[in-house]
């Protein structure tokens, strides 16, 4: 039997993370994973690139049965303090777009960033082997032939089940008593049913719109998919969207009011398919106009007739019939309930030494790093914990 101080359950970013922050602080870590290598979910985000932090990082942009509960660890680890990692590790790195941070090289640079953190800190990582029993005896937690008083659970959600991903977190949290908030796809594309079928034909048009839902709004790309619709205005707002319910797109924006019924004044032999073409793909020009039964001169349609097709672009009711699932979500929305866990240190308020971190705990960031951050934030808040 051997004696750790920790024991990790999960070789991914949070894993990792919080493993390297232990380590370094004098604790002695055993890091397991089933997969043969770690950080593979790393290695594929991003384009390969590695999307890892987000700059407008804010409490806000997650999503939680306790909307407060991840304001203490975003706030002890912040991106910046991710950024200053990434840059004390030579990582070249640019932004792009809403504040996200790439690497200007591979994902693999992260990895073996965090590989040589764990290195500092002397943390045995054993790979390629499932995991073995894992048992508590109220002061140790075994798991195979070694014990240790604390156990993070850091495997993550089912998100991408052909990176080996499961729900085993949820099992070994439920097997403590632990609650845990049902899980369901997020940032996934969604699926449309055979009455909007005239939309599949759009198969890999994409343009900037606003999506909603609720109260939620995202000014973004949206594309149009052989199943349904995706692009990252569609991954955001799928957080947010529930079955049943009706997702919005203005499709115009950036349009002022009355635009149509002022182009009828001052361009009246134009056509709306052309007015739209000036601003959208012509294929979804086309498939607008014709939806809206609009197909001649502006000066033959009423003012009225006019004004409906702009409240239509700008409110675009889609009713999505479900989700490509969890086989192409980003992420897990839902998990491990916050309600039992301690924002502090992310350990369970009535299990001592036991630890839940990333995405196995029920918070859900936006799509452009803010995933990865709080994989960052609530590792060292249990690394600096253990």
């Amino acid at each position: 039997m051997t004696e750790y101080d920790a024991i990790i359950l999960g070789g991914g970013a949070a894993g990792l993370m919080c493993a390297a922050t232990a380590g370094q602080r004098g604790r002695r870590v055993l890091l397991l994973d089933h997969a043969d290598r770690v950080g593979k979910k790393i290695l594929i985000s991003g384009g390969g690139r590695c999307n890892f932090t987000n700059i407008g990082t804010a409490p806000d942009r997650y999503l939680s049965g306790n909307p407060h509960f991840a304001k203490s660890a975003l706030s002890r680890y912040t991106a910046r303090d991710f950024l200053d990692l990434v840059e004390r590790h030579g990582i070249a790195w640019h932004e792009k777009t809403l504040g996200q941070l790439f690497c200007d090289g591979s994902a693999r640079q992260i990895v073996e960033m965090l590989l040589g953190e764990c290195a500092i800190g002397k943390v045995e990582i054993v790979t390629g082997r499932a995991t073995p029993e894992i048992s508590h005896d109220g002061m140790h937690y075994r798991v195979g032939d070694a014990i240790a008083p604390s156990l993070v659970i850091a495997t993550g959600g089912p998100s991408i089940p052909k990176m080996g991903a499961t729900g085993f977190a949820y099992d070994l949290a439920r097997r403590f008593g632990l609650k845990v908030v049902e899980p369901r796809p997020a940032l996934v594309p969604l699926t449309l049913s055979g009455e909007e079928a005239l939309f599949r034909d759009l198969s890999g048009v994409a343009t900037d719109v606003v999506a909603s839902a609720g109260k939620a709004r995202f000014r973004e790309a949206a594309l149009f998919t052989h199943r349904g619709l995706s692009g990252p205005a569609i991954l955001q707002i799928s957080s947010y969207w529930r079955h049943g319910e009706a997702i919005g797109i203005d499709f115009l924006p950036a349009a002022p009011a009355s635009w149509l019924t002022d182009a009828k004044r001052t361009r009246p032999r134009t056509t709306l398919r052309k007015l739209l073409s000036e601003t959208l793909p012509d294929r979804l020009a086309e498939v607008l106009a014709e939806k809206l039964g609009l197909p001649g001169e502006l000066v033959g349609m009423t003012d009225r007739k006019l004004a409906e097709a702009e409240r239509a672009l700008s409110a675009w009711r889609f009713v999505p019939n479900g989700t490509e699932g969890f086989a192409k979500a980003e992420v897990t929305i839902g998990g491990i309930d916050t309600a039992g866990l301690s924002s502090q240190t992310m350990e369970a308020r009535k299990v001592p030494g036991l630890y839940a971190i990333g995405e196995a705990v029920d918070v859900t960031g936006w799509l452009g790093g803010y995933n990865f951050q709080w994989a960052w934030a609530s590792g060292v808040a249990a690394g600096q914990a253990i």
